[in-house]
């Protein structure tokens, strides 16, 4: 191994007692690749990758598998988009560090993903290996409870997500009721278990509220828009400027894309934190599930007269009572709708794609298959 077991652990490593991670499939890759030692990808640009072996900020480039390097999606070796090492990957490497060779890439305990743009369904991966996802979310005109929403319903899945409202200062120079209120506009959240916090992100005792998520080992990254305050809080996490920021329009608080690329940073904590670039179009997998993050709907529409109802203008329906009586917010009932029909429909497209990729791997069998039939026997 290049890299001692603690010095992993710095940057994300699952640690067993007896150095070994704490992942079985881990533990039987590496058997299957004794000579090779783990690095984590913490940058992926066009080139290539860049991994990590400590905590040191030295990063070393990598010779990736010859599959990866292929243009995706081609019928012969290729490989799709969200099946090619993220930032927060771990891989097996061969060879000096100073000039590896990826033998293989570990399964991922996690994957943050989301739609591609375009009319072709794809998958984009965020980010792998996470922990924690820190939705940051600026208190200013960048605040909107319906895409904070859209947020954790792509951020689901084995990762916890925290609701961090940034520019707390703003707020509350706006009045003693603006804080409070964005937090009870977010109150249903709270009550399903999702943690919202506060914090001005340029003052390092209010991010102090955010290091139960941050302890050693632990890996956390940053989704939200451009000018929300992500680059401002990795630096304010990290006591240095590293990180770019800018200022954001007047007009709508929309700041630029001040960080262009995705990249895993360790913190004092001991913790590792992932920026990533403001997300402009947050569009479903498809394998998402809406109900995670609407109990209260869910539990609501389970209480209608009708186990078909359409929450419209059925007799006894519990969801549209709701409502009326102002227990349930009418725009989260309308988003929770929205988004169900996106999700339903980027389902489709992916049983569609999955059907496509099984049929050209029959395709591509079958005249082997004729071959060996013909020639197989004598």
């Amino acid at each position: 191994m290049t890299s001692t077991p603690a010095a992993l652990q710095a940057i994300g490593w699952p640690l067993q007692p007896d150095g070994l991670p704490s992942v079985e499939a881990w533990q039987a890759l590496m058997a299957e690749h004794p000579a090779a030692w783990p690095a984590r990808i913490v940058e992926q640009h066009r080139s290539g990758y860049q991994i990590a072996v400590d905590a040191s900020g030295d990063t070393h480039s990598v010779e990736s598998l010859p599959e990866w390097q292929r243009p995706p999606n081609t019928r012969k070796g290729g490989v799709d988009p969200e099946q090619r090492p993220a930032v927060g990957d771990w891989v097996l490497v061969e060879g000096a560090l100073e000039s590896g060779k990826v033998a293989a890439l570990l399964p991922r305990r996690t994957a943050i993903k989301r739609g591609a743009a375009g009319e072709h369904y794809r998958q984009q991966l965020i980010a792998a290996n996470v922990d924690t996802v820190f939705v940051v979310c600026g208190l200013d005109a960048d605040f909107n409870p319906r895409r904070i929403e859209r947020y954790l319903l792509l951020v689901r899945g084995g990762a916890e997500p925290v609701v961090v409202l940034t520019k707390a200062d703003m707020a509350m120079a706006e009045g003693a009721d603006a804080l409070p209120g964005a937090v009870a506009a977010l109150a249903e959240l709270a009550a399903q278990g999702v943690a919202v916090r506060t914090v001005n992100a340029r003052e390092a005792g209010s991010v102090a509220a955010l290091k139960p998520w941050l302890g050693p080992g632990r890996t956390v990254v940053l989704v939200g828009s451009s000018g929300a305050g992500k680059s401002t809080l990795t630096n304010t996490l990290l006591g240095i400027e590293r990180m770019k920021t800018g200022e954001v329009r007047g007009s709508d608080s929309r700041g630029r894309h001040t960080t262009t690329h995705r990249a895993l940073i360790p913190l004092p904590t001991g913790a590792c934190m992932i920026d990533t670039p403001g997300m402009r179009e947050l569009k479903p997998t498809g394998e998402e599930d809406v109900a995670e993050n609407f109990g209260d709907v869910e539990a609501l529409a389970a209480q209608c007269r009708f186990r078909d109802c359409a929450h419209d203008r059925e007799p006894g329906c519990a969801v549209r009572a709701a409502i009326e009586a102002g227990t349930l917010d009418a725009q989260r009932f309308a988003n929770y709708r929205k988004l169900g029909d996106e999700v339903a429909g980027a389902a489709g497209r992916l049983a569609q794609r999955r059907a496509e990729t099984a049929d050209d791997k029959t395709q591509s069998k079958a005249p082997g298959k004729r071959l060996a039939d013909k020639y197989g026997k004598r």
